[in-house]
């Protein structure tokens, strides 16, 4: 696909922010969540490539593949309200 056709996600400057925090960071609960939940929402997203390409960086730092990743996440959210109390300091979750 050629760059004239790549859309802007309408989110992508606080992924932005997120991810570059990701980037520098150890894979906590938290931060594996957050690295699950970008994943899912730039899956076959037409553009952000910047941001897909470091995703799949932070993977492969912290030693984790897509499959890897979203089984942890899977035991993570099965046993923790991951995100729960978060709306209270003013942070969202927000998977759209």
């Amino acid at each position: 696909m050629s760059s004239e056709k790549d859309q802007q996600h309408p989110l992508y400057k606080s992924d932005r922010n997120i991810l570059n925090n990701l980037l520098v960071s150890e894979p906590t609960d938290y931060n594996l969540a957050e690295l699950a939940r970008l994943k899912i929402r730039y899956h076959g997203f037409p553009g952000a490539r910047d941001i897909q390409a470091d995703l799949d960086k932070v993977l492969q730092t912290w030693g984790l593949n897509e499959t890897s990743l979203f089984a942890r996440t899977r035991q993570i959210h099965a046993g923790t309200p991951i995100y729960r109390g978060r709306a209270n300091r003013g942070e969202t979750e927000d998977w759209s």
